[in-house]
């Protein structure tokens, strides 16, 4: 998934904050809780500090099960649903004019919500029907979702998780794909900066790629525990990523470190090339 709805917002907020101070400074963090009570979120995404979109899983593979996608108004404090009834909404993304989009990883879908009709259809395969749509026509496994500037995406599938072969990252205007990469253990979540670049966590490998805007694929960082979900600021310097080596267990910011929990959210500035932890001890990041 995308950063945690625990910390998702703060992480944002702050960043902004500490790119306009002195960069002489020690950056620190402050986690707050800005939504409590949900039932099993997965994916979140946001572009501004006023709205915030999470899913929540609690049925995983169930279609018309409590599997829902939701706006979360940030100055209230409500949550709206746009969407009900998915089997597995796992990641968010938002394009710049604030449509929504998820991919739907066991129905092999991208689903659109957009936000001005207040509409939901397939943006990836068009057409798609739950109860009609082939296997061969259908997505494998989709994951990761990220939009540019210029409407298209990138996403990640993982059909095959921890092994070479059949994952893959791809690139999309939503009617026409094209590979990016292939030969992945495990792609799981994907980024994509102000000037292009894109990232993605590999959780199996434990390392980030970076595809370049010329298209060069290079190793960012290596010999992480778990990377899993990902995301950058709007400056494009600082990214963001979870690592998950004990899922389930609290410890450190989140309750007693004696629980052995390990989770942790990272930061790496991109120009000073530096690693900085913003939290750790959530059972799941």
């Amino acid at each position: 998934m995308l950063i945690a709805l625990l910390v998702g917002l703060a992480i944002t907020s702050n960043s902004q904050k500490a790119h306009a101070s002195s960069h002489s400074e020690e950056r620190s963090f402050k986690v707050e809780i800005i939504a409590e009570g949900l039932n099993s979120p997965v994916g979140i995404a946001t572009n501004s500090y006023r709205t915030l979109y999470y899913s929540e899983v609690p049925d995983v593979g169930e279609f018309g099960a409590g599997n829902t996608v939701k706006r979360l108004d940030l100055r209230s404090g409500r949550s709206t649903v746009i969407s009900e009834g998915e089997p597995y909404p796992i990641n968010i993304a938002l394009d710049r004019r604030g449509n929504v989009y998820w991919t739907c990883k066991t129905a092999g879908v991208i689903l659109k919500y957009d936000r001005f009709r207040k509409t939901k259809a397939p943006f990836l395969p068009k057409g798609f029907d739950p109860n009609t749509t082939p296997l061969e026509e259908r997505l494998m496994s989709p994951s990761g979702l990220s939009f540019n500037r210029d409407a298209e995406a990138l996403f990640t599938e993982v059909p095959d998780s921890g092994n070479v072969g059949m994952n893959m990252v791809s690139s999309t205007d939503g009617h026409n794909i094209t590979l990016i990469s292939e030969n992945e253990p495990e792609p799981t979540d994907i980024v994509i900066a102000p000037n292009g670049a894109a990232y993605w966590t590999c959780k199996t490998a434990g390392v980030i790629l970076k595809h370049s805007p010329a298209g060069v694929i290079t190793k960012l960082l290596s010999d992480l525990e778990e990377p899993n979900g990902i995301a950058i600021d709007r400056t494009g310097r600082y990214l963001y990523f979870t690592q998950l080596p004990s899922p389930g267990l609290f410890g450190g910011d989140a309750g007693p470190e004696d629980q052995g929990g390990q989770n942790r959210v990272m930061e790496y500035d991109l120009w000073k090339k530096k690693l900085t932890q913003v939290s750790y001890g959530f059972p799941a990041s």
